[in-house]
């Protein structure tokens, strides 16, 4: 029976064309072919339009979105299309929504469909069973396939052999093999990115401190001869990655990432790169390779990025050492950006971070009081210096004079790669034929961008070493000796100025990482030999500050404006000793204006009368004794009284004196004698 009629050929027919990948596109021409070869059938089966649809080339057919599918399927529905042609089933579909509306819209329209196979029309039941069947094989093929490649990707990643991809740093060595990259100057910049975590602490402030050092990463490329290694300044990701990457702690670890298929406008979306957690790896196995740090450094980096996440970077230069009181100036650097921090004279001296302000018009980051600052650095610095004496001045001479800073390092291997590939663009330009202009004068420009590579880079450390502090003095270093061998009493010396303590700081500190937590200032003192010492300091809450009068003397003020005028409690702080805040002495008005700041309320003449307390001298006078054997009594305890400090009035209830009184008389005369004399001994 001949499935095709006139009304059929009165249509176009339609050839769907799709391969599943990009790389189907490049290697399997010959099925590429094969589909477009449907077109010259339809034609032998007598259409005279043919239509080729093949927008959906490099697109699975597993659920996503097609838009060559849509297309057909649009053209099928207005009755346009008389055929379609498939090289089989699995190129119109695999999976069962996308089969089955299709063979339903040609079962309503009357479209047939039409493989190698044979010709097949929907309305007819034993062909929509067959085509049921073949649409139900090609989903359950496609389910085999994936299932049987993953699996066989699991069994080879379960033995460490599998590797889709190599990481910087890293070649590959025969199959199944990876091992370090032998380019010392990729090696260098990899350990230089650890290094540099360490110290700073901070994935953000690694970043930020090589694109300010103008410091290049290698990154795998692929170029006509296969992959290479290209240089180029990291952005945030790539620094990330490097860190976060097992391989270089010598593991080998597989499934790291993962894909969700999400459903969006009715269609398959597959979303890739999902990150999971280590306990949901499939695979990790330690210790497979040579590693660029240990296991144990890897899993402390990976706990300080967890807790450090939204850390921000910055620049680290410390910058010369200025003029002013506070002593940290150029070291500290803002925690929670990276930036470096900056310093404010006004009626104290501030450590504040402008980071947020300049680039989100946010609030500043952190700012705080330099005095206590300086004071608990100071005294760390003391602290560690003063067991090592004259030992710690020389080797913190030894490492101004010898070390080498990262970033010069990483300049001196660059340049000497640029020099040997300005030598090789040499050599390739002396042995071209100079009369051979087209290849001469290509190879001369290469030649000359080599020179210009060579000329930037040595432009580069000039302007690095420029840069870097002068060298102390040979006056500086013996100041310096001297002062390790007797440390403390120097820096409290009078005659030691603020720039020398700096000079010191600088000679044995890197930089000051600063944070503040829940009321406290957490800073990480960075030494030049690559220690670390963590130190946390109470911030001030708020009026509390180093002009901030004691607690002891408020409390004495509330309790003296009961007592007496501010004029008298102003005499009494001064002869017991206790100033302002500022150290000055008291004055009535400077006691009058405590108390209005502190809300106490002035003294009212008679207050103490009201509240039955008496002075000494009164006590003594209704007793009948002096004031001195009054103070005695109380002395020994016979009468209950207090003073508030030294030289304050005593203050004395005239109920306890009453009682006395009366205790008194009803013991009697010693003897019977009314003629005894009694003596009272004063």
């Amino acid at each position: 029976m001949n499935k095709i009629t006139a009304e059929h050929l009165a249509r176009s027919a339609v050839v769907y064309i799709r391969q599943s990948t990009a790389d189907q596109l490049v290697h399997n021409q010959e099925s590429q072919r094969r589909q477009y070869g449907l077109a010259d059938r339809a034609r032998q089966l007598g259409w005279v339009s043919v239509e080729v649809i093949d927008d959906d080339l490099g697109r699975s057919g597993g659920g996503i979105s097609r838009p060559g599918f849509e297309r057909l399927l649009a053209a099928i529905c207005e009755g346009r299309v008389g055929a379609v042609l498939a090289i089989e089933a699995s190129r119109l579909a695999r999976n069962g929504r996308d089969w089955h509306t299709l063979i339903e819209f040609c079962g309503l329209v009357g479209t047939i469909l039409v493989d190698e196979d044979g010709i097949y029309d929907p309305r007819h039941p034993n062909d929509r069973l067959l085509l049921g069947m073949k649409g139900t094989m090609s989903e359950l093929e496609l389910s085999l396939f994936r299932q049987r490649s993953q699996e066989a990707l699991k069994q080879k990643a379960r033995r460490g052999a599998l590797f889709l991809g190599v990481a910087a740093g890293y070649v590959k060595t025969g199959r199944d093999r990876i091992e370090k990259d032998p380019d010392r100057r990729v090696q260098d910049a990899l350990r230089l990115i650890f290094a540099k975590f360490s110290e700073f602490q901070s994935v953000r402030q690694v970043h930020l401190w090589l694109r300010d050092e103008g410091i290049e990463l290698p990154a795998k490329s692929h170029d006509e001869e296969g992959r290479c290694i290209v240089w180029k300044l990291p952005i945030y990701n790539t620094v990330h990655n490097i860190l976060t990457n097992p391989v270089y702690a010598g593991a080998y670890a597989f499934g790291r990432t993962t894909s969700k298929a999400v459903v969006e406008d009715g269609r398959k979306r597959v979303r890739r790169g999902l990150r999971r957690s280590r306990t949901e790896w499939d695979v990790l196995l330690k210790d497979q390779h040579e590693g660029y740090l240990t296991w144990e450094e890897f899993e402390r980096n990976q706990r300080v990025i967890a807790d450090n996440a939204t850390g921000k970077g910055s620049a680290i230069a410390r910058g010369a050492a200025r003029r002013g009181e506070l002593i940290l100036a150029g070291l500290l650097r803002c925690g929670h950006c990276g930036r470096k921090m900056y310093v404010g004279y006004g009626k104290s001296g501030r450590y504040y971070c402008q980071g947020a302000v300049v680039n989100h018009g946010a609030e500043r980051c952190i700012s705080f009081g330099g005095l206590r600052a300086d004071q608990a650095v100071a005294t760390e610095v003391l602290r560690v210096l003063k067991p090592l004496g004259t030992d710690a001045a020389v080797k913190a001479l030894e490492a101004q004079t010898i070390e080498m800073s990262a970033a010069r390092r990483q300049l001196d291997l660059a340049l000497a790669q640029a020099r040997y590939e300005a030598a090789h663009a040499r050599r390739q330009y002396d042995n071209v034929d100079p009369a051979n202009r087209l290849v001469a004068g290509e190879l001369e420009r290469r030649w000359n961008e080599a020179l210009q590579a060579v000329h930037r880079i040595e432009s580069e450390i000039a302007m690095l070493d420029a840069k870097r502090p002068p060298s102390l003095s040979q006056k500086e270093r013996e100041h310096l000796m001297q002062l390790g061998a007797d440390l403390e009493r120097a820096w409290s010396h009078p005659a030691a100025s603020a720039a020398t303590r700096k000079r010191i700081l600088r000679a044995v500190l890197h930089e000051i990482i600063a944070r503040t937590e829940n009321g406290f200032i957490e800073m990480v003192l960075h030494w030049q030999g690559g220690d670390h010492t963590a130190l946390k300091l109470k911030m001030n809450t708020a009026g509390k500050h180093r002009w901030t009068v004691p607690e002891d003397t408020l409390t004495l003020v509330r309790q003296l404006a009961r007592q007496m005028p501010d004029k008298q409690i102003a005499r009494l702080l001064n002869r017991a000793g206790k100033p302002t805040g500022r150290g000055n002495g008291w004055s009535e008005a400077r006691v009058r204006s405590f108390r209005h700041h502190h809300e106490i309320a002035v003294y009212c003449e008679g207050e103490r009368t009201a509240r039955g307390e008496i002075t000494l001298e009164a006590a003594a006078e209704i007793i009948g004794v002096t004031p001195m054997t009054a103070l005695r009594m109380i002395q020994r305890g016979n009468l209950n009284g207090r003073q508030l400090c030294k030289g304050a009035p005593w203050v004395i209830k005239a109920e306890d004196v009453a009682a006395f009184g009366a205790e008194k008389r009803s013991q009697g005369p010693l003897t019977p004698n009314s003629a005894q004399q009694s003596f009272d001994f004063q």
